[in-house]
């Protein structure tokens, strides 16, 4: 994803998306549109998110290469055309990488399970 209004599109929280936080990530994930045949050829669509309260530019290009580096491991779980973002936490720069990737392993697995049993709607 590069275009802004594709990241706004999938973090808004509606009543088909998923959001997950663990650690030092926060995933968001929409599902597929139904009627788009083609993106779900190519895979999912994903965009990385780093703020400056990650850290200066070395620190925030690090943690983009990182997560860029955990997702190509993890996407194949992922259902073709969905779109995910992963936001860093602030405590990102800090974690080594094998923290890293389980924390995005276990929030990319927690979105794609879908909403708990009991859970209050998000809002």
């Amino acid at each position: 994803m590069r275009r802004p209004a594709d990241f706004a599109a999938t973090v808004r929280r509606g009543p088909r998306s998923a959001r997950a936080t663990r650690g030092s990530v926060v995933v968001h994930l929409a599902p597929a549109p139904a009627a788009d045949d083609e993106a779900g050829a190519r895979g999912p669509l994903v965009g990385v998110v780093v703020s400056r309260a990650v850290g200066g530019a070395v620190e925030r290009n690090l943690v983009k290469r990182r997560l860029r580096h955990a997702l190509r491991e993890l996407l194949a779980g992922v259902p073709a055309g969905a779109r995910v973002v992963v936001r860093a936490q602030p405590g990102a720069a800090r974690a080594p990488y094998a923290v890293l990737r389980a924390d995005l392993a276990a929030a990319l697995e927690r979105v794609l399970a879908g909403p708990r049993r009991g859970a209050a709607h998000p809002r």
